[in-house]
């Protein structure tokens, strides 16, 4: 799915999951934020901001983050501020990726994943990760700088066999 939103300036990134059941290693999912520098913009990620982290200059925040999918809602919440994303950058891509502390384990394998983009009421994307049941992380989307210097979202669910660390490093790669 794509969509011809343009001018877009402050969206909201959320997933959320259920908890794995008793006794079982916990499900922990997790918002990852690729921003890249418009000299390169399928080279290295200039930075990424996950659990624990937030953009240097505080346009992409973690808002909420959970490790168990614990809780009413949505269990995780980042916010992507692209009208103060300096001009330097022109692509931002999102993806989500499982822990894979406890061995394997897919999206197939987690309960009830969802994952929301919104830019105020209106959705961008919504998705339940089944048609990458198989993965252990999902690009979700990108976004990228026009010519004109405005920002468009392309939703692009792509799964990736990896565990976190390496799917930051090819997660904004070219298909």
């Amino acid at each position: 799915m794509s969509t011809p939103n343009k001018d877009i300036e402050k969206v909201e990134v959320r997933i959320k999951w259920d908890p794995s059941p008793h006794g079982e290693p916990a499900n922990d999912l997790d918002i990852i934020a690729a921003t890249y520098p418009a000299d390169a913009p399928y080279g290295s990620p200039s930075y990424l901001v996950h659990f624990d982290s937030r953009s240097p200059d505080g346009t992409i925040t973690l808002n909420r983050d959970s490790r168990t999918g614990q809780g009413f809602g949505f269990d995780e919440v980042m916010t992507i501020e692209l009208d103060r994303l300096a001009d330097t950058y022109s692509r931002v891509v999102v993806g989500v990726a499982i822990q894979q502390r406890e061995g394997r384990k897919t999206f197939g394998e987690v309960g009830s994943t969802a994952v929301q983009i919104l830019e105020g009421y209106t959705s961008l994307l919504e998705d339940d990760f089944a048609s990458v049941a198989r993965s252990t992380a999902a690009v979700v989307g990108e976004f990228s700088r026009t010519g004109s210097g405005q920002w468009a979202f392309r939703a692009d669910i792509r799964g990736f066999d990896a565990d976190p660390d390496a799917f930051a490093a090819v997660m904004g790669n070219r298909v």
